[in-house]
């Protein structure tokens, strides 16, 4: 899989290419349907497939420019680019990036420009509720009747009698139901980042965690959790704090630290994919460091008795 960035780069297929276009937010069900199908689809054409993706997601650039708190986001560009590779049915990913001149592309524009002379699009799959260019102006409809483009849509996938989508996915990580976030995504949820030198509390009281950087988004889940680590040292169990750390700070930026259960190597500068596994409880602020303490420990000895049981 091959990927491009901005208006002045982009793939290039003269034959034509099968196109797709959305947040991908998560990469669930709902989407592998979709880039299953559009794989299907672009082979018997021997199209290549390509995605198109805008970042920041559109309804994080209007938020931003409102002053309106920004929406959840599920998966930050690196991870949702590593999902689309492991999909198999991508060859190639355009990221466009958001911004107000882009917003302003009209419609007709946007059909002309990006899909025809650039992608040379010559079959498109797309929810048929898709709206895009200046004012949300185009739809499906507009789509369909472009000549020499052939549009479908593609239905919903439903778990449970619930539309696969990464609202549904945003709704579960935040009442911290992780097992049915899975359902809806088809995987653990997992983040990922390096890690970075923090305040080192963890240290003082033999349990140290590495301190997670991650993108600055607005994450749905928040809490204690059982998570599971992939690194330079393979696979391990462990147990993670997300969120923002009332207790000893006083910053709005979510934090993610990760304590690996019998380990004692050194992490700093490592990439970490940590995929969450179980909720123990929510985020707290305890009056006082030694409480704080006391509840880590209890939080391990969960987390243990959650991996074992």
């Amino acid at each position: 899989m091959k990927i491009w960035f901005g208006l002045g780069s982009h793939p290039d297929f003269p034959q034509g290419s099968a196109v797709t276009i959305g947040n991908f937010d998560g990469v669930h069900l709902g989407h592998r349907h979709i880039l299953q199908r559009l794989k299907q689809e672009a082979d018997s054409r021997n199209l290549p497939v390509v995605v198109i993706i805008f970042e920041p997601q559109p309804q994080e650039f209007f938020a931003r420019k409102s002053n309106r708190e920004r929406p959840y986001r599920l998966s930050p560009l690196r991870t949702k680019l590593r999902i689309l590779r492991d999909t198999g049915c991508v060859d190639a990913v355009w990221v466009l990036r958001f911004n107000q001149a882009f917003a302003n592309i009209s419609a007709q524009d946007f059909i002309d420009r990006l899909l025809g002379e650039t992608l040379h699009t010559k079959y498109m799959l797309i929810g048929d509720d898709f709206r895009f260019g200046s004012g949300r102006e185009g739809n499906f409809q507009l789509l369909q009747n472009q000549p020499g483009m052939v549009v479908e849509s593609t239905p919903s996938v439903l778990v449970e009698n619930i539309r696969a989508s990464s609202t549904a996915i945003r709704q579960a990580l935040s009442d911290g139901l992780l097992s049915y976030a899975r359902k809806l995504l088809g995987h653990d949820y997992t983040l990922s980042g390096r890690v970075k030198h923090g305040a080192k509390l963890g240290r003082t009281i033999g349990c140290p965690t590495a301190n997670i950087q991650l993108p600055q988004h607005h994450y749905p889940l928040s809490g204690v959790f059982v998570v599971e680590a992939e690194g330079e040292f393979g696979t391990r169990r462990g147990v993670a704090s997300f969120g923002f750390n009332p207790t000893v700070s006083q910053n709005r930026r979510q934090k993610l630290e990760v304590h690996l259960f019998d380990f004692n190597g050194n992490l700093y500068g490592q990439r970490l994919q940590v995929r969450f596994l179980h909720k123990l409880r929510d985020e707290a602020k305890f009056d006082n460091i030694d409480d704080l303490k006391k509840q880590i420990w209890a939080d391990m000895d969960a987390a243990k008795n959650w991996v074992e049981s």
